[in-house]
């Protein structure tokens, strides 16, 4: 057999049939939906007269319309009757079909991405698909993760397969250590920036190299869940000791046989040492610095000590109208530090930085400061179990004493589709991962970053280097 990657690997042992050259028909391990994604999917199902065959790999989660206002989970109303409505929907449908489902009063309700790994769901070797593109997350736990639309979740329903058009292999390989002071989501950040929002289009990524090996696993879900940022249609890194141990904590029910026939699987998950990449780009870790975008997309990306490009200087006409568009929006001067740029708003939480580690991370900014005057400052947590844990650790007494909001659990802030969005011409420091027109409400302005980042951005009222701000003692920022 010739030498293979990891995605081709994934992509054969759930191949239940070659349509044609380009095209097969793949196996989905573990299909989660939301509440947006599916209302038409059932209701295709339903006309059809179909049932879903095997309910227990389908799981169902509230998270994008759900408030996050600060009241006890059992009394969460969804006052816009639109989204509820969703949401009874979704319910109804779960329990028609005995579908697992996270609904709006559960204590462990969150984020689809968040929620299913920490609850052993994500394993590695498994094809998971889901409404949304971010489930590229993933990859992280050498799973191929990928979104899919609202009549591909009919199809998966119907037959938990999907008609899937096979990628092309992409290795991003990054060597050397994270410099103090910065963290993944720089790295994607940086990465991005680098090869632009349409660098991986049509590509599946695998990262490798020893800075990623030395990334924690919720690290490597922020890499895994923006590299869609970039186009790509997966994201991949090789399950090791670290991802093992992470799974295993979390599934206590692999044990005994079923322990070791899944250690002997996932020893297997890794590419070829002769396997060939279609495209391979090699990167420094050591030359990665804190990055902030600038723009309306997340390739429009700088590091925290540079200044807001000239569309004069960039190098075609497409560049140029796209740079004059986005800093009519962003309503930035060309030529200008984005270091002292003054923030209204900011947000830490989302599929990509609302785990424990990223609100320690921004907990360890805060700590013995307060939130600047004019400032309105939000954490949501990723998902009930993080905010049990914050609030066990303390995390959550310091970020509300320090005058952070301490949100229920949610999408929140990242996309519009709820309660929390901001007002035409706010600023907004957020650990998000889209910085598109609108995306955080109508003529609002979004600057990507890490949580860090935005937790200095909270305390001094600007887009701030974290570096400059001292940390308390035995405090990191590192590989979060």
């Amino acid at each position: 057999m010739s030498a293979r990657t990891l995605y081709r690997k994934l992509v054969e042992s759930h191949t239940v049939a070659a349509l044609d050259a380009q095209n097969v028909l793949l196996f989905c391990d573990l299909h989660l939906m939301n509440e947006y994604t599916s209302p038409q999917a059932f209701a295709g199902l339903h006309d059809r007269g179909r049932s879903v065959p095997v309910p227990g790999q389908n799981v169902a989660v509230v998270s994008h319309i759900i408030p996050t206002h600060p009241v006890p989970s059992t009394l969460r109303v969804i006052a816009d009757p639109a989204s509820a409505l969703q949401a009874t929907h979704l319910a109804a449908n779960c329990r028609r079909h005995g579908i697992p489902l996270f609904d709006t009063r559960d204590a462990l309700q969150g984020i689809e991405h968040v929620v299913a790994p920490e609850h052993g769901m994500v394993r590695p070797g498994m094809v998971i698909l889901c409404g949304d593109s971010h489930t590229t997350t993933y990859g992280a736990l050498g799973a191929l993760g990928f979104g899919i639309g609202t009549s591909e979740v009919e199809h998966v329903l119907a037959t938990q397969t999907l008609v899937y058009r096979l990628a092309q292999d992409m290795c991003i390989r990054v060597d050397g250590v994270l410099p103090a002071g910065t963290t993944s989501k720089d790295l994607i950040l940086s990465l991005i920036g680098r090869i632009g929002a349409q660098g991986a289009r049509g590509f599946v990524v695998e990262f490798c190299g020893t800075a990623i090996e030395a990334l924690s696993i919720e690290a490597r879900f922020t890499l895994c869940n923006m590299a869609v940022e970039a186009g790509a249609r997966g994201a991949l890194i090789a399950p090791d000791q670290a991802a093992i141990d992470y799974v295993l904590a979390r599934a206590p029910d692999i044990t005994g046989e079923v322990r070791d026939a899944a250690l002997a699987h996932w020893q297997t998950l890794a590419s070829d040492a002769d396997a060939r990449f279609d495209v391979e780009h090699r990167f420094d870790a050591a030359e990665v610095v804190p990055h902030v975008t600038w723009g309306t997309s997340p390739d429009q990306v700088l590091a925290i000590t540079g200044q807001v490009p000239r569309p004069d200087a960039q190098p075609d006409e497409v560049r140029r109208r796209s740079t004059e568009q986005a800093l009519r929006y962003t309503r930035l001067t060309a030529g200008d530090a984005i270091a002292g740029t003054p923030v209204q708003h900011v947000f830490i939480g989302s599929c990509t930085n609302g785990r424990i580690e990223d609100l320690r991370a921004a907990a360890a900014v805060v700590r013995g400061r307060h939130v600047a005057e004019g400032v309105r400052a939000m954490v949501v947590p990723g998902s009930g179990a993080v905010k049990a844990q914050a609030e066990a650790e303390g995390l959550a007494a310091l970020f509300t004493d320090a005058g952070f909001e301490w949100r229920q659990p949610g999408c929140s802030m990242c996309l519009a589709m709820n309660d929390d969005v901001l007002a035409d011409g706010v600023r907004c420091a957020s650990t998000t991962n889209r910085n598109f027109e609108g995306r955080q409400g109508r003529g609002a302005i979004t600057h990507l970053m890490s949580p860090a980042m935005a937790a200095a951005a909270a305390v001094t009222g600007c887009i701030t280097d974290v570096r400059q701000l001292a940390l308390a003692p035995n405090q990191e920022l590192n590989h979060v």
